[in-house]
C-alpha cells in the first residue's frame, strides 16, 4: 500500500490520472499508516523475533512498546475521514491503475482496514496464550499486556464516537479525558418544586448518549445515518452538558437495579438514567464517584 498506492500519488509520470481535488490528499486517505508499517517494521517484529524460543514471556514485548501502540488511536481517528475521501474517488482511474500493477484481487479499501482489524485482534491473541501460560513465568505480563491492549481499544472506540458529535460550540479537548460512553434512557426533571420521582418515571423516557469528560457529562441525541459499511456510523448531535464540578450522584434508585440519578446544582435539575444493565450502571457510578472524589 505505501509502495503501489501512497507513493504512486507523488510519480509524476502517474499525475496525469489523479484528478486535481484528490491531490495533497495523501495524509487524509492514508492516514498514519506509514508510521505504523515501521514501527512494527523496525521495532516491534524485531523485539518479538528475541521471543521466538519463550513464547511465554511475550507480555514484555507489548508492555514495552504499550506506549507506541496508541498511533492505531490516531489512525482510527483519521478513519471516517479517509472513508469519505475513498467514496468521492473509488472509481479513480489512478486507483485503478496502481491495483492493476499490483495485480490485487481487493480495492484499496480493503487494505485501509487493516490496521483497524490487526489493533482488535492482539486482544485474541493474548487472551489464547494466556490460555495455555496460566502458571508460566511470564503469566503476569501477558494478563497486563492484555489489560493495556484493550485499555487502548477502549480509547479507540471512544474516540470514534467522539469525533462523530456534532454541534458543541466549545472545544472538546476541553473537557479532560474521555472516561466513558454509553447510551441510556434518561427521565429529566427540571422544577423547581420537588415532583415525587413516581410521577416522573410514568412519562416517556428520552434516549441519550452520554459521554463522560473529566470535567463535563455531555447528553447527546443519535442519529442513524443510511448508508452500507462506515456511511451507517452515528452521529451525536449535542443537546446539554453539565460541569462536573456541580454535579451529585445518587447510585441507587429503588425499585430498579439499572437505574442511577446525577443531580445538578443542589438537586434543581434531577436525571434518573437507566443503563442496558447493572454492569454497566456499575462501571458508570464508579467512574463518576471518581471524578467527583
Amino acid at each position: 500500500v505505501s509502495q503501489g498506492y501512497a507513493a504512486e500519488m507523488d510519480n509524476p509520470l502517474m499525475a496525469h490520472l489523479i484528478s486535481p481535488e484528490l491531490q495533497n490528499k495523501k495524509d487524509i486517505l492514508f492516514g498514519n499508516m506509514e508510521e505504523i508499517y515501521h514501527f512494527h517494521n523496525r521495532i516491534f517484529l524485531r523485539e518479538l523475533e528475541t521471543y521466538v524460543e519463550y513464547p511465554e514471556l511475550v507480555g514484555r514485548c507489548f508492555l514495552d512498546q504499550m506506549e507506541d501502540f496508541q498511533i492505531y488511536e490516531k489512525y482510527c481517528q483519521n478513519k471516517p475521514r479517509s472513508e469519505s475521501l475513498w467514496r468521492q474517488f473509488s472509481d479513480s482511474v489512478f486507483f485503478q491503475e496502481c491495483q492493476r500493477k499490483l495485480d490485487h484481487k481487493l480495492s484499496l479499501d480493503s487494505y485501509l482496514l487493516k490496521p483497524v482489524q490487526r489493533i482488535t485482534k492482539y486482544q485474541l491473541l493474548l487472551k489464547e496464550m494466556l490460555k495455555y501460560s496460566k502458571n508460566c513465568e511470564g503469566a503476569e505480563d501477558l494478563q497486563e499486556a492484555l489489560t493495556s491492549i484493550l485499555g487502548i481499544l477502549k480509547a479507540v472506540n471512544d474516540s470514534m464516537h467522539q469525533i462523530a458529535i456534532t454541534g458543541y460550540d466549545g472545544n472538546l479537548n476541553e473537557l479532560g479525558k474521555l472516561l466513558m460512553q454509553g447510551s441510556f434512557n434518561v427521565w429529566t426533571d427540571h422544577k423547581k418544586g420537588h415532583t415525587k420521582v413516581k410521577d416522573l418515571a410514568r412519562f416517556k423516557p428520552m434516549q441519550r448518549h452520554l459521554f463522560l469528560h473529566e470535567k463535563a457529562v455531555l447528553f447527546c441525541k443519535k442519529r442513524e445515518e443510511n448508508g452500507e459499511g462506515y456511511e451507517k456510523a452515528p452521529s451525536y448531535s449535542y443537546k446539554h452538558s453539565l460541569n462536573m464540578a456541580a454535579v451529585g450522584i445518587t447510585e441507587n434508585v429503588k425499585g430498579d437495579t439499572k437505574k442511577f440519578e446525577i443531580w445538578y446544582n443542589a438537586r434543581e435539575e434531577v436525571y434518573i438514567i437507566q443503563a442496558p444493565t447493572p454492569e454497566v450502571k456499575a462501571t458508570w457510578v464508579n467512574e463518576i464517584r471518581k471524578v467527583l472524589t
